[in-house]
């Protein structure tokens, strides 16, 4: 599992969600960092959200293991609606109420002309776990977003899906999982990325 590459808007603290910024200069070289780390593994398929700070990261690891990208736009980022291109400052600014109301629902929650982590958790989850299905013992590079890769980790750990908020991985950073359609992982690591600390 791969999150993509740095966004201007990630470097901003901007909501993204279903917004379609391209990776910056920052995060091509950590596309490349991600590759490098996958470089020599048994690799079947790099699959990515078809959004385009994804699709290029993917591409880069692609070109890196000699592989095509396959898009499947089921693991887009969770859609933050009216959210998105903004600052949580002037979200908070703007939908005070809306803020407190996913505090106190965290799950069902949706931004104005959003979607909620449930919501995101299903089709994620299905897109996984027939990944699992086409390619059973294999190693398949997925490349999507913070919060629908944190659905997938809550799961893979075997943990409820409120614990998706504290599971949204650094850029660009491969886990590795095994996943097993309808099930959750039995390991995990993280594979090692040559990354210039003093840039993360």
């Amino acid at each position: 599992l791969a999150r993509h590459g740095e966004t201007d808007w990630n470097r901003e603290g901007r909501y993204q969600g279903h917004a379609d910024p391209p990776l910056n200069a920052e995060g091509l070289q950590e596309a490349g960092y991600a590759a490098h780390a996958l470089v020599g593994l048994p690799l079947e398929a790099v699959v990515s959200s078809d959004l385009q700070r994804a699709v290029q990261t993917a591409e880069v690891i692609a070109r890196r293991v000699k592989l095509p990208v396959r898009v499947d736009s089921r693991l887009r980022e969770v859609d933050l609606g009216d959210w998105e291109g903004s600052l949580f400052s002037e979200i908070q600014e703007r939908y005070p109420a809306e803020v407190e109301a996913r505090k106190r629902e965290p799950l069902e929650f949706r931004a104005p002309g959003g979607e909620s982590l449930r919501e995101v958790a299903r089709r994620v989850w299905q897109a996984a776990d027939e990944l699992a299905v086409k390619y059973p013992g294999k190693e398949v590079v997925v490349v999507s977003h913070g919060l629908a890769l944190a659905a997938l980790l809550a799961r893979a750990h075997g943990e409820d899906l409120g614990a998706a908020y504290g599971r949204i991985p650094p850029n660009a950073i491969p886990q590795r999982v095994v996943w097993r359609s309808g099930l959750h992982s039995v390991h995990q690591d993280t594979l090692p990325v040559m990354i210039d600390q003093e840039k993360k």
